[in-house]
This record gives C-alpha cells, structure tokens and sequence, in this order.
C-alpha cells in the first residue's frame, strides 16, 4: 500500500490528464486504478471521490480559490491549479480529513512536484479558505445566470439555454439532480426468469434491493462490492441500465415474431431488453460502429444467454440499400450531447459546446434518415437520446415528421400513468433529472404510414 503523499499525487495525475490533456474522467481513474491494483479499498475509494468531486463542483471550486487568491485560476501553473482544486474540495466536502492535513500535504506535494517557491502561496491559500469557510460569498439569487452557474458548477451557456427554455425552477431543480447520488439500477430479464428468484439471489449476497420506479421489472441495487461477483450479473439475470433507457423498450412494445434493428446499439441493453420482450422468438440486429463495441455487446448476450439477438458492425450514417422495408421496429438511440446524463458523466458538461451540438445534431438528421428507410410501411420507429437539449429532441423530431412519411403516436398505452402528460400524447415523452426519477431522456414513437 502507498502512504497518503503518493494517494494524491495518483489525484494530481488523474486531474491533470483530465484537465490538461483533455482525457475522460471514468478513463482516467480507471487506468490509474489498474496500474495500481494493490492499493487498499480505503485509497481507491479515496481516489475516486476526491477526483470525481474535484470535477463536479471544479467551476464552483474556482470561483472559491479566486476570492483567495491574487493569482486567478485560469493564470496558475496547471499543477499548482490542481492541487488547489483538489485540496479545496477535501476541506470543503470531506469532514473527516482535519483541514491541518489536507494543508500539510498539499504543500509537500507542491514541493515535491519542484515547486518550492510556491509552497508559501499553496498554504496560504488553502488555510485562509479553511479559516474563512463560514464566510464564503456567492452570486445572489436573483442574479439566476451567475447564481446557477456557480452554485451547482454549471456552464453558463448552459445555463442560459435552459433557463430560456424550462425556466428558473425547473432549471434549479435538474442542476440539483446531477450533483446527487444515484444508486445503480438494474432490470430483470423476465423471459425463462422469475424476478422473485432473481432479487433472492442478490439479497443472499447481501445485496440491498429496492423498488425503481415506471416500470415493474426496474429495481435499485446498492450495498455491493463488486458488480461481476454478483451471480444474478454472472448468470445474465440482471443488466445494468437506468430506468429511462428501459422506458425505450417498453415503449417500443415488440411482439413475438417481430423482427427488430438497433442502428446505434452498444452496449446492448435496449436491444437485449426488446429480445427478452420477444420472449426468444423473432430476431433483434444490434449495429454499432465499432469492432470493439460490438465485441462488448456480445458478451453482454452471451451472459444473457439471449438466442433471438445478433451484434453486427456497421456504420448507422451509412445507408444499405439491402435493409430498406426490412424492420418491424427501427430503434434510434442517437449519439447526442449527453447533457441528461451529466449527473455519470460530469466531463460532459465541460467537453459539449454549442459548435459540437450543431454538428450532433447533423449527425442525428442522417441517422435518422436511414431509419426512416429501414422501417416497413406500417412499422414503428423509435427515436431516444440521453439528453434534454430541445434542439436534439423535439425540434429533430418535427423536422422528421415533415420531411418522412411518418407520424408521432401516443405513448400512453405504454406508460404508466404517472408519466402521462399532453406531450405523450402526442407521441415523445422528455425526462427531466430531479423533476422524474430517472436521468434526463427523450423518446419519441413515430408509425410510418
């Protein structure tokens, strides 16, 4: 095992990669980890919350070091810059390190690092924020851009498109949501399974086992080590998913016999969950992009040992003449901007730009083309993404319905009635974080006619 200096100096690593180099968070950790499997489970879960915080609330965090510091953010050494950042969301969100030690250990590392001059100015800084804590000042309420974006650490771009757009409380109410906990949902399969069984094998483990809501086979796991040690994970019993991507499936309401493409599949878990409503019958083509993706979909049906279910490589942006008029059901699970999911993945809300959306959303158009092919006369399409962008969602949609020949449907006889509202009548349901309990998620039901 290592001692606390190098603990953080693993943080420093990761951040930097994060920060500096543009490297995903998840990625980052995970490779850090890995190289250093013998760390104990105390330091690896030190590790991971104090990197994954340090990201989640780093706008928020700057904001608090520039009230400190004559030196801005945005000017410092970027080793120098991440120590800070780190050092301030341990005294600030992490009580049980005494504020002496994350001061103490800040400054060694900063020296260690070659930065000997700069030692002075670390302390400083991290033990005036430590004495002032209780006088932090933030923007005002009814300054809502500045208010929101500092305090929930939110792009103000963001921040001003979503309140055009949803207004001041609904806006509040999702910024909550992402910086909250979410524990793992899961959804049984049902076909040669009985969800009864399926819970006692994860409550004999120690498992604890929750109700999820909107659907009756969604339940929330918590209290595990470790996912693949769980035998209803080993034996294909259980996959992972949240319950907004669940609702695809139950929204595309297959029947036995149907014969169904995901154009945008990986890793598997709408697919497996239509090919599991199919009860084995019919056949699901699940498509993605790249070897490696549907390599990991594979395993995912082998674990579930699903037989109506084939994973294949192919380009969604890349028409085929040969599956025209072919698919019962098309499911379009797009890439999008993933901003319904920031609450997972925090860099999302760093990485996305209003010039990278313009281009998703092209992306989107040309997918979405190909699908309308793809669907027999009669046949259903369904449209989702993971995001609550208006532009890649409701706006997409009605330029779909008036360039193809379909037409929304209602989403009510598939939902339950918790969820109905004007829109799902009208054929898409938008999931908003904290307004319903599931991460943000679009859905639309189009017939082609």
């Amino acid at each position: 095992m290592i001692n606390s200096i190098n603990t953080r100096e693993l943080i420093l690593g990761i951040l930097l990669q994060v920060n500096k180099e543009g490297e995903y968070s998840h990625i980052a950790i995970r490779n850090t980890l890995g190289k250093y499997q013998y760390l104990s489970k105390q330091d690896r879960s030190f590790i991971t919350r104090v990197c994954e915080g340090t990201l989640e609330y780093r706008l928020k965090i700057d904001y608090i070091i520039n009230q400190f510091s004559n030196v801005k953010v945005n000017k410092m050494k970027p080793v120098i810059r991440e120590i800070l950042r780190s050092g301030v969301y341990q005294l600030l969100y992490m009580d049980s390190i005494p504020d002496s030690a994350v001061c103490n250990e800040a400054v060694k590392l900063a020296q260690k690092k070659g930065f000997y001059s700069l030692k002075g100015f670390v302390n400083g800084v991290l033990r005036t924020i430590a004495r002032e804590r209780g006088k932090l000042a933030f923007p005002p309420k009814e300054h809502h851009v500045e208010y929101l974006s500092v305090t929930y650490s939110m792009p103000v771009w963001l921040v001003v498109r979503w309140l055009d757009q949803l207004g001041f409380e609904t806006t509040e109410t999702i910024l909550k949501a992402f910086l909250q906990e979410r524990p793992t949902a899961v959804r049984c399969q049902e076909y040669l399974n009985s969800t009864e069984d399926t819970i006692a094998s994860l409550r004999s483990q120690g498992v604890k086992v929750e109700k999820a809501p909107y659907i009756k086979t969604a339940y929330y796991i918590s209290e595990y080590d470790y996912l693949p040690a769980l035998h209803a994970f080993t034996m294909g019993r259980i996959q992972v998913q949240d319950v907004s991507s669940m609702l695809v499936g139950e929204i595309a309401a297959p029947s036995p016999g149907d014969r169904i493409l995901d154009l945008c599949a990986a890793p598997g878990g709408k697919s497996l969950h239509v090919a599991d409503k199919m009860k084995g019958q019919g056949h699901v083509e699940a498509r993605d992009v790249s070897e490696y993706k549907v390599q990991l979909m594979e395993e995912n049906f082998r674990r579930a040992d699903a037989v109506n279910i084939e994973a294949v490589c192919r380009d969604a942006c890349v028409y085929e003449e040969e599956t025209a008029g072919s698919a019962d059901i098309v499911l379009a699970d797009v890439p999008c901007s993933g901003l319904g999911v920031i609450g997972r993945k925090t860099d999302i809300k760093y990485k996305m730009t209003p010039e990278k959306q313009e281009q998703i959303i092209k992306l989107q158009r040309k997918i979405l083309e190909n699908a309308a092919a793809y669907v027999r006369p009669g046949g259903i399409l369904i449209y989702s993404t993971c995001t609550i962008a208006r532009e890649e969602n409701q706006d997409n949609i009605h330029w779909f319905v008036n360039h193809y020949p379909f037409q929304p449907e209602s989403l009510d006889p598939y939902l339950c009635e918790e969820l109905h509202s004007e829109t799902t009548g009208q054929g898409y349901l938008q999931l908003l974080p904290g307004v319903h309990e599931s991460d943000g998620f679009f859905i639309a039901r189009l017939r082609r006619v």
